[in-house]
């Protein structure tokens, strides 16, 4: 009896380990990934600027479970290019995608660059994830067959009046020259259940609160802050026109500005400050601006509400990230499209375990790093691909802070770096741009010729990528002018019109 229970025993601590070590359970060991894009929203959010009072409580809830990045640039102000350096870990200038590039396009022979890049949702997928995906995440949505399940995007970024509120969305645009955008503001739809974006959290909910036999990947991707800045009266009346701020604002700011900078901030369709100004709208478009962040900051919330009443509350890494910045009067205009401070600069925050809670850090990252951050607190193998640098060590360590920087590209061979508190911009002749941001955080003099800032200019340009590949022929940016005629120039290409896919979708 004693060598049959001994026996039994053996039986029994073998069958133990082994049920410990099958695949599923190891599996479950990763940590779950919840990855939240968030369209044009700079970094007003009460977690970082808090301007003008913003009312944003799940921001701030959200800032309190992890880490926020308040110096935190995307890798090209306009979001076709940024969101395919964030899925595909390189630079602009290092895959020519400098416009918009439709999403089963981005990764295809004619690229070397591409032609074999693994995406991070992909990435995921082959390393035991089950992956999902809803709303706008790539420039459209995704490419065909990028998720094992799929939410779509609705088309647009919809609802719409039947009449624009204030702006024709051409301003002194030409027809048939110049796109024509969405922008435009007020108060519709009538409820929060008429916007996309509602859809979009219901559909991300229901599958928080599905049971799985691996880790997942849940992508999720908002439309507002994008224009036009149409949400419910509710959130309007939240932000009382009488109580709006405008930004920092100086006329003839543009006057030290190369040539090349204006042409790139040349934007006939955008509204312009002076006109905002002379027509008692700019606090209006404010005002509006404000209320989609509240809205979104709604949907936000309901998305971690559900987060915290599911099983993987503990167990789950969260980012949350937007493609660029946004212009609400700044330079002039009322858009993203440029390599200063406002358009280049997002909001950027991680949350889970093993991550401090509450910790802000105002060293300058790229958004380039999410990829390999990602893989990193999960566990995964690097991708030896990745470009940008994990931000792991610098959460958890505080290592790499003083060597930290940041680089945007607009078009070949324009770019700015952020670094130190300066902002250094060589465009694509040569000319250039310099701002000490401890002395001028509005960016209104243009330092490059003061011979005061030599050294830390040439300091900067030893950053400036080496590699300033042609235009992908598949990337294009009909809106403005300059970009037509630079791939035109350097790609050789005979100038024929393109399909538009920039704006308006």
């Amino acid at each position: 009896m004693k060598n049959i229970g001994f026996i039994f025993l053996i039986l029994l601590m073998f069958s133990c380990k082994n049920e410990k070590s099958t695949p599923a359970e190891t599996e479950n060991e990763k940590p779950n990934v919840l990855f939240i894009s968030v369209d044009d929203l700079n970094n007003w959010i009460s977690p970082i600027d808090n301007f003008s009072n913003v009312i944003t409580p799940n921001f701030e809830r959200l800032a309190k479970m992890g880490v926020t990045f308040t110096n935190a640039h995307v890798q090209a102000p306009l979001c076709g290019p940024s969101r395919a350096s964030v899925m595909t870990g390189l630079r602009p200038s290092t895959t020519g995608i400098y416009g918009m590039t439709p999403d089963n396009k981005i990764r295809r022979n004619g690229n070397p660059a591409t032609k074999d890049i693994t995406f991070l949702p992909e990435y995921f997928e082959e390393n035991g994830y089950h992956t999902m995906g809803i709303g706008k995440l790539f420039h459209v949505h995704a490419p065909d067959s990028m998720f094992n399940e799929s939410g779509g995007r609705v088309k647009g970024f919809g609802p719409h009046p039947k009449k624009r509120f204030v702006w024709d969305g051409r301003g002194n645009g030409i027809k048939g020259i110049h796109g024509r955008t969405n922008t435009d503001w007020g108060a519709f739809p009538e409820q929060d259940s008429l916007m996309p974006d509602h859809a979009s959290a219901n559909w991300a909910i229901e599958r928080l609160h599905r049971n799985y036999d691996r880790p997942f990947f849940l992508g999720l991707g908002f439309l507002r802050v994008h224009v036009p800045l149409y949400v419910p009266q509710k959130w309007f009346d939240m932000h009382p026109l009488e109580s709006i701020e405008t930004p920092p604002y100086l006329a003839g700011d543009l006057n030290d500005i190369p040539p090349v900078g204006l042409k790139i901030n040349d934007l006939p369709m955008m509204p312009s400050t002076e006109w905002a100004k002379d027509n008692g709208e700019w606090k209006k478009i404010i005002q509006a601006y404000l209320a989609c962040m509240s809205y979104v900051d709604y949907e936000l919330g309901r998305i971690l509400d559900a987060l915290k009443q599911s099983k993987y509350a503990d167990n789950t890494l969260i980012v949350l990230w937007s493609d660029h910045g946004y212009r609400l009067g700044e330079k002039g205009t009322f858009a993203k499209h440029a390599l200063w401070e406002t358009a280049t600069q997002a909001p950027l925050l991680f949350a889970g375990p093993n991550l401090p809670k509450g910790k802000k850090i105002d060293a300058p990252v790229e958004m380039l790093s999410i990829y390999p951050t990602l893989l990193e607190l999960s566990g995964l193998p690097a991708y030896s691909k990745n470009e940008g640098t994990s931000l792991a060590r610098l959460m958890q360590k505080n290592e790499g802070v003083n060597e930290s920087y940041a680089i945007t590209t607009f078009g070949m061979n324009n770019h700015a770096i952020k670094k130190d508190g300066y902002r250094y911009i060589r465009y694509e002749d040569g000319k250039e741009e310099f701002y000490d941001h401890s002395v001028d955080p509005n960016e209104w003099h243009n330092e490059a010729d003061n011979p005061k800032y030599k050294s830390e200019i040439e300091a900067l340009k030893v950053l400036l990528p080496k590699v300033n590949s042609k235009w992908d022929s598949e990337s294009n940016y009909t809106f403005q002018p300059y970009f037509v005629e630079q791939k035109t120039r350097v790609n050789g290409e005979e100038n024929k019109p393109v399909r538009a896919i920039g704006a308006d979708r």
